[in-house]
């Protein structure tokens, strides 16, 4: 479900920032929607180079980022924009904690450097503990710089609810550089970057379908069908891409192309998995008697648990509970019909066997 929203939002997104910069384009939302999610689905059919490009990517977006910040506090093209207010203004404390749902979307990128880093078996304890202490301390940072610097430009700059067939995002940068390369670098790296974020998760998903088929070169979990595992001579499980393929299209049909409506049913289904997470090292660290991390981990769960009822009260991200829970009782019986085999917990590090193979 993980993969399945954050490759249908990355291309969703992608085609607002395009839009954002070229508005005729508009009534052809999901039909660009569709070309791009077909698109990143064929690339993969190459292997697994889209980590380099999600590095080039990104420092891409960075430099635009930090263009743009740069022009817009320095001298704008518009220095007044137009911040409409839709309601009369509350408490800042509520305000702050109705957004703090959106924000906690920040911590879903803190698990990729730290889950990549746990793997690296070229480097010892101690090293992969320096290394990712200082990944996710400059990932903080850069992320931060960014978030609070952009922000702090909307507020300066009047930049409020974004036009029609915008974004915000884009209007900040729109109001920093005006209509020019600065904007359409700036406008072209981030949906660059959002699809190189979808083809991370058409790689990732592909990937564990296949750990978990029948094939002989699986996981040697076998709970799935054979044909999901057939692969090509880079590597790439096909018919497993063509699966999400397919329930990508469908999902993003029914979202109308639009991110906005697939974020909190996004935020839902990965903060189960945060909250699950998080229970289970808050026990592990109480039985191992550290009451530090038992400490840390109860807060970080207080706070999913308090994001999961803001989004849940709104209703329609119960679907991505019941999609989640309809999944998972799926895998179950079918590891249980099948004997309940071992080697569930190696099907990640099969993954990851696969990417190094192909790279």
């Amino acid at each position: 479900m993980d993969f399945v929203l954050t490759i249908t939002i990355s291309v969703a997104a992608a085609v607002s920032a395009l839009i954002a910069y070229l508005p005729a384009l508009a009534p052809l939302r999901i039909v660009l929607g569709l070309a791009l999610l077909a698109l990143v689905a064929g690339l993969t059919w190459f292997g697994h180079g889209g980590r380099l490009t999600f590095a080039v990517m990104t420092l891409l977006f960075v430099a635009s980022s930090v263009a743009v910040l740069a022009r817009g506090f320095t001298n704008p093209v518009i220095a007044h924009g137009h911040a409409p207010i839709t309601g009369p203004a509350g408490p800042p404390v509520i305000a702050v904690l109705l957004s703090f749902p959106v924000a906690m979307a920040l911590a879903t990128g803190t698990e990729a450097p730290a889950t990549a880093i746990a793997q690296l078996g070229q480097l010892g304890p101690d090293d992969r503990r320096r290394f990712a202490r200082g990944t996710l301390a400059l990932t903080f940072l850069i992320v931060a710089v960014l978030t609070i610097g952009l922000a702090g430009l909307a507020v300066r700059l009047h930049v409020g609810i974004p036009r029609p067939n915008s974004t915000q995002i884009a209007d900040v940068a729109y109001a920093a550089t005006g209509h020019g390369p600065t904007y359409a670098i700036f406008q072209a790296a981030s949906a660059l970057l959002l699809l190189a974020a979808a083809s991370s998760s058409f790689q990732a998903g592909p990937g564990l379908l296949k750990a978990l088929s029948r094939h002989p070169h699986s996981a040697g979990v076998g709970i799935l069908p054979r044909a999901l595992g057939d692969t090509n001579r880079h590597h790439t499980p096909y018919w497993s891409v063509l699966v999400y393929l397919l329930i990508s299209a469908v999902v993003l049909v029914a979202a109308s192309g639009r991110e906005q409506e697939l974020v909190l049913f996004y935020a839902v289904a990965v903060f189960v998995s945060f909250l699950a997470g998080l229970a289970a090292m808050a026990r592990f660290s109480i039985r191992d008697r550290r009451p530090g991390l038992a400490a840390v981990n109860i807060a970080g769960a207080i706070a999913v648990t308090f994001t999961l009822l803001v989004n849940l009260a709104r209703g329609y991200p119960l679907l991505s509970i019941a999609a989640t829970a309809a999944i998972a009782a799926t895998l179950y019986a079918l590891w249980a019909r099948a004997g309940r085999p071992s080697g569930i917990e190696q099907a990640g590090r099969h993954i990851d066997d696969d990417d190094e193979a192909a790279g």
